[in-house]
């Protein structure tokens, strides 16, 4: 026998306040006293009351959902990412939807415009994205927050990964601890990480080896493409003291390459990636990288995407950069085999 679902009249009648009160004190519009607050939330709980989401949104104006555009949903980074973003989002009482893989600017486009009247608002991070993209495809009031995005407007706040500091951090690292040549191992063509990362690569280059030969590989931030940039790196003639790639997932398949030849990493060749993903803590050796706190990236997306949507948002062009740290592990050879002291990650 199916039990009949509470409705808004019920809980009125239970709660002996009027249908009106009980919107009101759902939908959290205030002018009721404590009293009518207190007594239709416990009937509200008595009778099981859900509310009904569609009708709340015409009442409301809020979908209480928020938006994510991302370009995949593979590897620890991105299930990081909507990990801190979901788990900022249901401590708010917010839903997230989330859209991903797409092939082309149109394909992005269609994702950002289907999710017009379903959010509140969009987190997004994509290569596709630009100004005159977001402007055509969205609502000139729909707050939107960019993440990892070279976007700089007033009306679309970033938050950012700092990765020319980070990488160059690392590579400055490397030829300190006597690696005479470091190469790279890009991520995809177009992506502002992967852009930003290299930048890091030639500027600690030039800065600490002006005299060494820049050594850049293709990569795309698979772990198959680290395999490859292994191999083509192991078959140079005069092959790298040590390697660094654009992320960790990346630096794993090219350490799966230097094992499969019988190459010793560190002795032979050093090894380090970006992000500090899970797996950088189980290989063997222990990836050095850089560390990236990904559910605090999510987070603070989140977090100040609610604050546009509450009307507290920042004013005017603003950018905020997540700070990176340099973790030294066993496959950078710094004849280290702890994690390196660390400062909490701050937003700067």
């Amino acid at each position: 026998m199916t039990t009949k679902k509470a409705t808004i009249k019920d809980v009125a009648r239970e709660a002996k306040v009027s249908i009106a009160s009980v919107s009101r004190v759902l939908n959290g519009l205030g002018g009721v006293t404590a009293d009518t607050q207190d007594a239709v939330r416990k009937a509200a709980a008595r009778l099981h009351y859900v509310p009904d989401s569609a009708a709340r949104s015409l009442i409301t104006g809020r979908t209480h959902t928020i938006g994510a555009v991302l370009p995949d949903l593979y590897g620890e980074f991105f299930s990081e990412l909507i990990r801190g973003i979901d788990l900022a989002a249901r401590a708010r009482g917010l839903h997230l939807l989330v859209s991903s893989s797409h092939d082309g600017v149109e394909d992005a486009a269609a994702a950002v415009r289907t999710m017009r009247g379903r959010v509140d608002g969009m987190i997004i991070l994509s290569e596709f994205v630009d100004g005159e993209f977001l402007d055509r495809n969205l609502p000139s009031d729909l707050p939107v927050v960019l993440l990892d995005s070279p976007v700089d407007s007033p009306r679309y706040p970033s938050i950012n990964i700092d990765n020319i500091a980070g990488a160059q951090a690392m590579v400055k690292h490397l030829l300190d601890v006597g690696h005479d040549s470091v190469a790279f191992i890009t991520g995809p063509a177009g992506n502002y990480d992967a852009q930003e990362r290299e930048k890091g690569y030639r500027a600690a280059m030039s800065a600490s080896a002006p005299d060494a030969p820049l050594q850049i590989v293709t990569g795309d931030f698979t772990e198959e493409s680290g395999y490859r940039a292994g191999r083509e790196l192991l078959a140079l003639a005069k092959r790298p003291r040590a390697v660094f790639a654009a992320n960790d997932m990346t630096a794993v398949g090219c350490l799966y390459a230097f094992k499969e030849a019988g190459v010793r990493v560190p002795e032979d060749i050093a090894i380090a990636g970006f992000d500090d993903i899970l797996i950088a803590r189980y290989v063997t050796p222990l990836l050095s990288t850089v560390s990236v706190s990904i559910a605090d990236l999510g987070k603070s997306a989140l977090l100040l995407l609610t604050e546009l949507m509450e009307g507290k948002g920042p004013q005017g062009a603003n950018t905020r950069t997540l700070r990176c740290d340099v973790v030294v592990r066993e496959s950078c050879g710094a004849h280290k085999t702890n994690v390196a002291t660390k400062q909490p990650p701050a937003l700067v």
